[in-house]
């Protein structure tokens, strides 16, 4: 694959996000079926990896560290701070004591000595921006971090943190059909060359085309809280899925391709990174850095989803309450 940067570091054109791969969606595969993945990601040119205390609640990270520690020299490992699981609760908390225990855990689980990209996962909105990155600055000060980022935050959120240390990525939802970033982050971003990472781009599974019911999800799957997901706004998202995909065939690739490529070319400092269970979806998604869309084509797909033509809000209002992006109205 071609390489992109992330701070100082030069990875993969795509990333691997790992969090379906214990957490969130459907039932976690064996950790035999996760291995392979993850090692059949790295065989295909995957060079970061991206994984958080919350997945799994420790358990994504054990199973990153378990799989990849013999491969640590040739990958760039992206983990996250701030919001964890507590008693079996998810639990956001920014405090420096905190952040500095829970990136102890982590250099534990995942067998390294060193995390080369660490994110505060949530502002804690309880705890001043500036001290959260001032615990993650100390963390870098020690050695045990490489770069500090910081995930679903506002293009004043990110330059407040800039300027106590240099912030190395930006983690937020980017897709066709999460267009928030588009509002001030990406523009802040740029200002301050601070490389996009792209988490859900493929819009939870909604660009695949393969979701024809939300209401075959498993009872702990996250979307069906989603309003995007309600019985009375899919069916009229699901609606752009036919053109959608007349427009991936006619360019020669699938929905989930159109989708990644239209990513890839939206600018060289987006670095997108999806995640899957299944090695057929995941040899599906590389093959996207092949893809070259014409400049008619990247146009019909942002005139054909977008944040007018898809129906309901990104999060639920409890959730949306706790990140602090941008939001259209």
């Amino acid at each position: 694959m071609n390489i992109r940067r992330v701070g100082p570091f030069s990875v993969s054109e795509l990333g691997f996000g790992c969090m379906n791969l214990s957490h969130a969606y459907a039932s976690p595969p064996s950790f035999e079926d996760a291995q392979t993945v993850l090692l059949k990601a790295l065989d295909l040119g995957v060079t970061f990896f991206d994984t958080a205390a919350l997945y799994g609640f420790g358990a994504n990270e054990t199973l990153v560290g378990r799989v990849l520690k013999q491969h640590r020299s040739r990958i760039v490992l992206a983990s996250k701070c701030g919001m964890t699981g507590v008693d079996g609760k998810r639990v956001i908390d920014g405090r420096a004591a905190t952040i500095a225990k829970t990136c102890e855990e982590s250099l534990q689980r995942l067998q390294t000595d060193v995390i080369d990209l660490y994110y505060l996962h949530r502002w804690d909105k309880k705890v001043p921006i500036e001290e959260s990155v001032g615990a993650l600055a100390r963390l870098v000060e020690r050695g045990l971090v490489r770069s500090i980022g910081l995930s679903e935050v506002s293009a004043a959120t990110l330059r407040k943190a800039h300027a106590i240390h240099p912030i190395a990525a930006v983690q937020s939802e980017y897709s066709l059909w999460s267009r928030e970033a588009e509002i001030g982050v990406l523009q802040a971003c740029k200002e301050l060359k601070v490389t996009f990472v792209a988490f859900s781009p493929l819009g939870r599974g909604f660009l695949t085309g393969t979701i024809n019911d939300p209401a075959t999800f498993e009872a702990r799957d996250i979307r069906r809280g989603m309003p995007r997901f309600y019985p009375e706004n899919y069916p009229k998202n699901l609606q752009l899925m036919t053109e959608f995909a007349q427009l991936a065939n006619k360019a020669g690739c699938t929905p989930s391709q159109l989708a990644l490529a239209w990513l890839l070319a939206k600018s060289p400092d987006i670095v997108p990174i999806p995640g899957t269970t299944k090695l057929d979806h995941l040899h599906e998604n590389m093959a996207s850095t092949k893809v070259t869309l014409s400049p008619a084509t990247i146009a019909a797909a942002d005139r054909l989803i977008n944040h007018t033509t898809v129906v309901g809000a990104r999060y639920n209002e409890a959730t949306q309450m706790e990140i602090d992006t941008e939001k259209f109205e």
